[in-house]
This record gives structure tokens, C-alpha cells and sequence, in this order.
């Protein structure tokens, strides 16, 4: 039997050290991590829950846990909020929201079952599931599940019916959206409404892939109105390689029009959220100084048997983003909070010929600009946590306006898929790049965040050198601080 209190004891008994993890990025004391849940502002924090198995660095029982920030930057551990110990979710309390109401901290999950068939087989069935708490520690209510899936239309898988996406519009009403599929492989997104969160009707399927692009079920949904948009935000599983989406994990970005009498969404416009390797299942929230900020799981589902042997902690969260729309283009910038932990500036301007290192330009827990103001090249590469046998390198062909990312020699404990390519969108080429390093990770912002490059890399810490090289000559501005959390 899975508990709370089961979970924080063996917590206690086997937590990592800190030293072995990231400096900002949000990890687990020990074990399992990956989708955040119930991202949400209580009790003048940010707190942040996310999908966590305790026991294990692999996914298994899924438990909720719980971390809050004043900053978005330090994080402080909270005990386990979820675990799978009642009837309405023994296989699992998967991913879900969080929203304050009465002064009170409410999530909703979605509890997982396994139910026996008359021919002997098992099926999963998947609800909505909501406890209350008070930030620390939370209680499942008794009329669990608040959602039951048997009020969709019959077209509608339950066994794809997760991720609740919860808040309260300017009606008074609260609504919830969920991801879905329906039985003939239609990815989408269904909606709900309650007068007081405990009772939902079925609102309308408020959102569908029909033309095959979108994958095959839209996880993680999220819903918001940003800068004069209608925006929907999902995490497609099995997604082919279709244009700029190619990462594999890939989060699409949808803007379009409701009908607010059907209560129903049309795209008018899809964008690949980040362009990396690792970055999945983000949620967003709207904080009091009115900027939206999205946290995601920094990992790909096609690389965590690559973590390094003996390893007690498994995946990480990005660096928080600061999300707007400009000229029609979503634009992601790291939180401005991370600029309070810069230390040590550095500015280097130089003519670029060959390869050179510069002085005080390197280390692994940095947040360093470059500023191309000529490339007049081939390509343009820089070699990130290299030494003689591990690098990670981004490299920039000005002729076909194409970065690439190369982490092949990065430290995996076996070869797999470490190149990617995007090509720079903005029609001047690439001019700027932020590229933000915390040990274990890359995030690289083109041209003022109109693209966004994440992965991991599980290098070891004493490769520190950044080089930079060229086959042409490349006139750059180099600024970098050290991040001191």
C-alpha cells in the first residue's frame, strides 16, 4: 500500500545530496520525476507539484510531489501531497491542476484504475479526482471522482481521459478541460463545467485534431487569453515528424477563435513550443504582476533509459519561462528573477578566426549572451562542458540559416539520437543567443526568445571549457555571468 507518509520516511532515509544535483533546475529528493502538476500561486508562493515515483529512478506508481518557490528560481521541498492509496486511483494519481478557492488549496488529478474484463483481461479507466489542503498537506474528498468519464460522449476513450486543466471564468463558473482521444485515434480536448467544483457536466469536445498532424491523444492541456489570443497548449503522443515539429516529445502551441455559445476552439495557427530535445507536458500560470510563466518536464520519454548508472535522482524541470505574443510570434524568455543570482560579468568583444577560448568565458552553471553582429562563414560552432573527451556543441550555418545542437559526445552511457536542426525563422538570420547552463542542461533563446533549444546532458562536472570556432570570420559580443543560487 502506497501513502504519503510511506513516501516522506523513505525520503528521509535515502535523499540525494544536493551537490549531486542541479543548482536551480527543480529535481526530486530521490527518484522518479516528469509531467509538473498544479502549478499555482497559494499562499503568496508559487507551488509546484509534479509527477513523482519515490522508489525508483524509473516511472512506476505514480505519487504528487510538492515543492514551492517565492522566486521561481529556489525551490523548497514540501512533503509527498498525493499517493495512490484508494480504490479511485490504485494505479496511479496522474497528472492534474491546482487552483486556490475559500482560501483553500484545491487539486485536481486524475485517479487511475485497473478494471478486471469478464474475459480475464485488464482495462484502464481514467477520472477526475480532487482533495483539498492547506499547502502543506492535502485530503481526498469522500465523492471521488468529481468527473467520471462515463458523462463523455461514447465516442470518447476512458482510458485516454487525463490531465484536468481547472480555473474559474468571469461567469463564476468553474470549467475543466481534459485530454482525450476518441476509439478510432482523434486526439483532442474535452470540457466541463461546474457551479461549485464538485458537480461537472459534459460542456462540448472543445477541441480536435481531424487532419492527422496532432499525434494520436493531446496530453497535459492548457487554456488561457494572452496578449489578445485564444490560447491551447498540448503535449501530443505520437507525433511524426511534420516541419518545425520534429523533436519527438514535441508541445504545440495553438492560437484560433472560440465560439463561446458552443464552447469550442478552432486553431488558426500551431507553433512548436521548443525545438530541443527535452521539454514536455508544461504548465502555465498567471502571476499577481500579470505575466504568464510555463514550467516543463526537461525530458524526452525517448531518453531516460540513458540516465547515468547509479544515478539516484531521474529528470528535472526547465527554467521557468516568461511567455508573451509579439507581432503574432510567442515569444519565451527565461524568468526575469534569474537575473538577481548573475554574478561575475564578463564582455568580451572580438573578431572571430579560427578557434580560441577566452578568458573567464566558461563553466556550467552560466547565463552567457552571444551577440553575432557579422558572420561572414561557413559555420559558426561553440563548444559547450568540453574537455578532451565530452562536449555539446551549437553550430550555426549562416548560408541555410540553420542551428544545430549536437550533444553525440555529451556523456550518454549509450549512443542514441543527439542531433537536432531548426531553421532560424527570424528573416535576418540569427543575431542573439541566450543559453542558460545548469550542470546537467542547455537552454538556448534565439533572437530574443523567438525560438527555444532545450536539453539535458549528463556530462561530467569537470568538463568546463566553452570554445568557439569558426571557418570564416565571425564579429561577436560574448556577456556572461556566473549564476550564484
Amino acid at each position: 500500500m502506497y501513502t504519503c507518509q510511506k513516501a516522506d520516511e523513505y525520503i528521509e532515509k535515502n535523499r540525494v545530496d544536493r551537490a549531486d544535483k542541479p543548482e536551480f533546475h527543480l529535481t526530486t529528493p530521490v527518484g522518479w520525476l516528469n509531467d509538473p502538476n498544479g502549478f499555482s500561486i497559494y499562499g503568496g508562493k508559487a507551488h509546484l507539484f509534479y509527477q513523482f515515483h519515490p522508489y525508483s529512478t524509473e516511472w512506476g506508481p505514480m505519487h504528487w510531489g510538492h515543492s514551492s518557490s517565492k522566486d521561481f528560481i529556489k525551490w523548497e521541498e514540501l512533503p509527498t501531497a498525493l499517493a495512490p492509496d484508494s480504490e479511485i486511483d490504485s494505479f496511479g494519481c496522474f497528472s492534474g491542476t491546482a487552483i486556490e478557492n475559500g482560501g483553500k488549496h484545491v487539486l485536481f488529478y486524475t485517479g487511475v484504475v485497473e478494471e478486471k474484463l469478464a474475459d480475464g483481461t485488464k482495462n484502464v479507466i481514467q477520472n477526475q479526482c480532487m482533495a483539498i489542503g492547506d499547502g502543506i498537506s492535502y485530503e481526498k474528498i469522500s465523492g471521488n471522482p468529481v468527473v467520471d468519464g462515463k458523462i463523455m460522449p461514447e465516442d470518447c476513450s476512458r482510458a485516454d481521459f487525463r490531465d484536468p486543466k481547472v480555473w474559474k471564468d468571469e461567469d463564476g463558473r468553474y470549467y475543466m478541460l481534459a485530454g482525450n482521444r476518441t476509439y478510432d485515434g482523434i486526439p483532442q480536448v474535452v470540457l466541463f463545467s461546474s457551479d461549485d467544483m464538485y458537480n461537472w457536466e459534459f460542456e462540448s469536445v472543445f477541441a480536435k485534431d481531424e487532419t492527422g498532424r496532432f499525434g494520436a491523444v493531446w496530453e497535459c492541456p492548457d487554456y488561457f487569453e494572452m496578449d489578445g489570443h485564444n490560447v491551447l497548449i498540448v503535449s501530443p503522443q505520437d507525433m511524426s515528424a511534420d516541419g518545425e515539429f520534429h523533436n519527438g516529445n514535441n508541445v504545440v502551441f495553438f492560437t484560433g477563435d472560440v465560439d463561446q455559445e458552443k464552447h469550442i476552439f478552432k486553431y488558426e495557427k500551431a507553433v512548436s513550443v521548443d525545438s530541443g530535445f527535452d521539454f514536455y507536458a508544461p504548465q502555465t500560470i498567471r502571476t499577481s504582476d500579470g505575466r504568464r510563466v510555463m514550467i516543463g518536464w526537461m525530458q524526452s520519454w525517448d531518453s531516460v533509459n540513458t540516465l547515468p548508472r547509479g544515478q539516484k535522482w531521474a529528470c528535472m524541470m526547465s527554467v521557468p519561462r516568461e511567455l508573451t505574443i509579439s507581432d503574432g510570434k510567442l515569444i519565451q524568455t527565461p524568468v526575469r528573477e534569474l537575473c538577481g543570482y548573475r554574478q561575475n560579468r564578463l564582455v568580451v568583444n572580438d573578431t572571430l578566426r579560427g578557434e580560441r577560448t577566452y578568458e573567464g568565458i566558461n563553466g556550467r552553471v552560466i547565463d552567457m549572451t552571444v551577440d553575432i553582429k557579422k558572420a561572414d562563414c561557413g559555420h559558426f560552432t561553440m563548444h559547450f562542458a568540453k574537455n578532451e573527451i565530452h562536449e555539446t556543441n551549437v553550430s550555426y550555418t549562416p548560408g541555410t540559416q540553420m542551428l544545430e545542437i549536437d550533444r553525440t559526445f555529451a556523456g550518454w552511457i549509450r549512443d542514441t539520437n543527439c542531433v537536432r536542426k531548426v531553421k532560424i525563422k527570424n528573416v535576418n538570420g540569427l543575431s542573439k543567443m541566450r543559453i542558460v547552463m545548469d550542470w546537467n542542461s542547455i537552454e538556448i533563446f534565439v533572437n530574443g526568445g523567438e525560438q527555444v533549444l532545450s536539453t539535458v546532458i549528463y556530462t561530467p562536472r569537470s568538463a568546463q571549457d566553452i570554445v568557439f570556432e569558426t571557418d570564416g570570420c565571425v564579429e561577436l559580443e560574448v556577456e556572461k555571468y556566473d549564476l550564484n543560487i
